[in-house]
């Protein structure tokens, strides 16, 4: 199991925008400190821990080449109105919300970097919304 996630920021504000306008949805509750940004699952959560902060090395944070974080929601509609405010809260579009030919019938996703320019998924595989054939 997966214990915590941690990317690195050099603006926390634009991190904190970003990330507040989807992570709480999704039953992440922030805290914040001197070390950067911790968002905690809510009591009887499954999800790991997720950290923004800036980098130990005090070098720029750069956003790893490949690399990815996916946020499972439940619903299509929930996939929409967050990747919608993700990119209003500083985020940048990189696919829009919908059905991708190489995943699975059910597989609806929406990417976005966040303001330093890591990759984030939010997908929703609900088995009772319609899939990729109607």
């Amino acid at each position: 199991m997966i214990a915590y996630v941690t990317f690195g920021a050099d603006d926390l504000a634009a991190a904190e925008r970003f990330y507040s306008a989807v992570l709480p949805d999704l039953g992440f509750t922030l805290k914040t400190g001197p070390e950067g940004l911790s968002y905690l699952p809510r009591a009887g959560g499954a999800a790991p821990d997720f950290y923004v902060k800036p980098t130990f090395d005090g070098a720029p944070a750069s956003a790893g080449n490949g690399t990815m974080v996916a946020f499972e929601v439940h619903t299509q509609a929930e996939v929409r109105r967050l990747h919608a405010a993700a990119l209003t809260a500083g985020g940048t579009d990189e696919g829009a919300p919908g059905f991708r030919e190489a995943y699975g019938p059910r597989f609806y996703v929406g990417y976005l970097r966040d303001p330093q320019g890591n990759k984030i998924a939010l997908f929703s595989s609900n088995p009772d919304e319609p899939g990729r054939n109607g």
